[in-house]
């Protein structure tokens, strides 16, 4: 693990003194977004030091030509990259005659940045010596907005401390932006026009190929000691590059600020010739307001999301800090306002995974927006995979499986597979058992069964008819075994029998089936239509069946455990207690063949299904396979520390919990897998939610009602979440001294604590 240098704080993360070296990582950390667009921390003044420049537009992406030596039928033609979008946060400050750049400072003290959490702001300060011997405090504020989501502003602050100073500041728009990670070095942006007109700038940019459209658009004020100032202005337009510069003459001990009101306009919203009219109606509603009312919104609309999401630890600020900052980047990365996007594993913080969805929505993100907000937010990320349900037929069509069967993507943005790593594409199958578990979840949790009727049969026909058809009969074994796969632990490719896939397998037939059985009897003229645009017999439906009934499980019965594929005893079963840590993380320092060889685990794999299929399994049989699996687990997938927090609380083994807790909700704070400088691990901070509520608060749900088995860490004193469940809010507090529930609803509400049915009723 790094040093640590984020220093402790309930709600913000602070940064205290310049350091070069951490600077990609802080851009990283302190990110900002709203759902809608966001930016890694960049200074908005130049910078000359190692930097990744990185600012993005949900939904906006190109299709980079997959890059390899060789061909096979079905490949992916291309990775779905997020795009790196024309920057709009440049200030260049100049300083008399002598630009800000702080790598070129004489001095730098008193650095420090803030990413307010409650509030929703980053916040730079610092005082600086120039070259030419100027010393100048600066402070710079920065603001995506949730409400106006196509808006940004900075509000930029320059003092003179000793003596005057002649400040230009040069505000501009480059859309001249590439990727950190492009396969063949292609142009992905064709800037279409760079106009002006009254301090304000536009410039109108098309994606190659997908011809996404956007506007980058700005205008700014300047200000003399908080009073507007109106100095003239001269402006420089290129190709591809707008720049106004700004000429002001402060006194010593005078401030200059600039008030950049900033942003993007997409043809997601607007046609692509109304883009400009779009973001001179962006600027004016954000000029109107003005940056304090603005800020101000900003920390009312993230007080309405803190009221629901947050999650209060008394005694132990650095777990308070990790969990407000995976709920906080949660929020920033995905509102659930637009049931076209998604949510991708490095969010807006990265370009890592092409900011494509995979399936860690479904087996991870979709509690927290299910329990955190409105149902409907949780229904959006089901409808985006029935919106993609012809592209998943298509794709597994294009492996050879057919009558309607669906395989979905392991990495998507429009539905199409778009992962170009074989061992992933095209064996990394059991993210279609993600797809369907999450259906289950859904209806188990919100009771909207309407879902299925309306869209969810579909999809579970469709991957129910994949695991038919991607099974096969052993005559050797007497069973169906499912071959050449790669399970959850990725460090296992072309493996027979992955326990956790075969498992998932029968259980999606099995659901499909009771779920057309269910419809039957509750919905007979739905289920008569979907049999009807399906095709789907009894005697189809009976042929799946068989298969699920007659799964092979590869088992040992020396060690009575269900074993994580065929041939795993084979390997050299060294524990990690006994690796040299000097080797670790091994991704980084072990050649792929010796990983393959090894009997390490990325990430939970046969946890992974006592996880989900927690009721078809006893405590003990979890007991016998956590302590088999979890010392062979280095936990270098971020996806793996919180599951194994659950499943250690479950079983009572608190400190392994605590300690797998820190790990998952400070990942990225105190950088474990020393790469956050690539981006923030997003969708595995939803488990970082669940460690805590299913985990600590041991809340499941079963026939129809929560239950809660809660356990509390020695280390914390208190700790208090809130669930949306079925249109009531339930607060749940743990305390040494006890637990309580606070109900906001209509009605009383039946739960289950401990094993003791309680009757909790409306406080208000």
């Amino acid at each position: 693990m790094n040093q640590k240098y984020i220093l402790p704080d309930p709600w913000s993360i602070i940064e205290e003194g310049f350091d070069a070296e951490k600077v990609k990582s802080s851009e990283s950390l302190f990110s900002i977004g709203n759902g809608a667009m966001g930016q890694r921390a960049n200074f908005e003044e130049d910078y000359s030091g190692e930097t990744f420049q990185g600012s993005y537009v949900a939904g906006v992406y190109y299709p980079d030509k997959t890059r390899v030596g060789w061909w096979k039928n079905g490949y992916p033609e291309y990775f779905a990259k997020v795009l790196n979008a024309p920057n709009w946060i440049g200030i260049k400050v100049s300083v008399n005659g002598e630009d800000l750049d702080l790598h070129r400072c004489t001095e730098v003290k008193n650095f420090r940045r803030e990413l307010n959490m409650k509030e929703g702001y980053y916040r730079r300060s610092f005082e600086a010596t120039l070259q030419n011997g100027t010393e100048v405090q600066v402070e710079s504020t920065r603001i995506l907005h949730l409400d106006l989501d196509e808006l940004g502003v900075i509000n930029y602050k320059v003092t003179a401390l000793n003596k005057d100073a002649e400040i230009v500041f040069s505000p501009y728009l480059d859309g001249g932006i590439t990727n950190e990670d492009s396969n063949w070095d292609d142009k992905f942006w064709d800037t279409l026009s760079v106009t002006e007109a009254d301090h304000q700038g536009f410039i109108r940019s098309m994606t190659m190929k997908t011809e996404f459209h956007i506007c980058t658009y700005m205008q700014s004020d300047i200000l003399l000691n908080d009073s507007e100032a109106t100095p003239a202005y001269t402006s420089e337009k290129k190709e591809q590059y707008l720049q106004f510069d700004y000429k002001i003459n402060i006194s010593k001990g005078d401030t200059a600020t600039i008030r950049k009101y900033a942003g993007y306009t997409v043809s997601h919203n607007h046609q692509p010739d109304a883009l400009i009219d779009a973001a001179k109606k962006a600027l004016q509603q954000g000029r109107d307001l003005g940056y304090d009312s603005l800020k101000e919104s900003q920390a009312d609309a993230w007080k309405s999301i803190w009221e629901m999401a947050d999650i209060t630890i008394d005694g132990d600020v650095e777990a308070q800090q990790g969990i407000r900052f995976n709920i906080f980047q949660l929020n920033q990365t995905y509102l659930g306002k637009d049931a076209r996007l998604n949510i991708g594993p490095k969010g807006f913080t990265g370009e890592k995974y092409g900011g494509s969805t995979y399936w860690d929505t479904e087996a991870y993100c979709l509690p927290f927006y299910m329990a955190t907000k409105d149902h409907a937010v949780a229904r959006n990320l089901l409808v985006y995979r029935y919106n993609h349900l012809q592209k998943a037929i298509e794709n597994a069509e294009k492996l050879g499986f057919s009558n309607g069967a669906a395989l979905y993507p392991m990495v998507t943005m429009n539905g199409e597979e778009s992962h170009n790593e074989w061992e992933i594409t095209f064996e990394e199958i059991h993210r279609n058992g993600a797809i369907a578990f999450a259906i289950y979840n859904y209806v188990r949790y919100t009771g909207d069964a309407s879902y299925v009727a309306e869209k969810g049969l579909e999809v579970l026909i469709a991957i129910a008819r994949f695991w038919h058809q991607r099974a096969t009969y052993s005559t050797d074994k007497n069973k169906y075994v499912i071959l050449g796969v790669t399970g959850p632990n990725e460090y296992e490719n072309n493996v027979n029998n992955n326990w956790y896939t075969n498992f998932t397998a029968k259980w999606c037939i099995e659901y499909a089936a009771s779920e057309i059985d269910r419809l039957k009897q509750d919905a007979p003229s739905d289920h008569a239509r979907i049999m009807e645009k399906t095709s789907l017999t009894t005697e189809e439906v009976s042929e799946w069946l068989k298969v699920s009934s007659n799964m092979y499980f590869p088992y040992s019965e020396e060690h009575n455990i269900y074993l994580q594929q065929d041939g795993f005893l084979d390997k050299e079963l060294i524990t990690v207690a006994d690796l040299d840590k000097t080797q670790r993380p091994i991704n980084q320092h072990w050649s792929w063949d010796r990983i393959l060889r090894s009997p390490y685990i990325k990430q939970a794999d046969v946890l992974q299904g006592f996880y989900f299929f927690e009721d078809h399994f006893s405590e003990e049989e979890l007991e016998r396979h956590f302590e088999f699996y979890e010392p062979f687990t280095v936990h270098e997938s971020s996806l793996s520390p919180c599951v194994h927090s659950i499943q250690a609380a479950k079983l009572d083994r608190m400190e392994q919990a605590y300690q797998f807790y820190l790990r998952t909700s400070r990942l990225d704070l105190d950088d474990y897998n020393k790469e956050v400088e690539e981006g923030c691990h997003i969708t595995s901070m939803a488990g970082t939610w669940l460690s805590i509520v299913e985990g600590f608060g041991g809340m499941r749900v079963r026939d129809g009602h929560l239950e809660f088995n809660p356990r509390i860490p020695k280390h914390w004193d208190k700790y208090a979440f809130k669930v949306n469940f079925r249109g009531q809010i339930l607060k749940v507090t743990v305390s040494r001294q006890g637990n309580s529930f606070e109900l906001s609803g209509s009605e009383p509400l039946t739960i289950k604590v401990n094993g003791e049915t309680k009757t909790i009723e409306p406080s208000n």
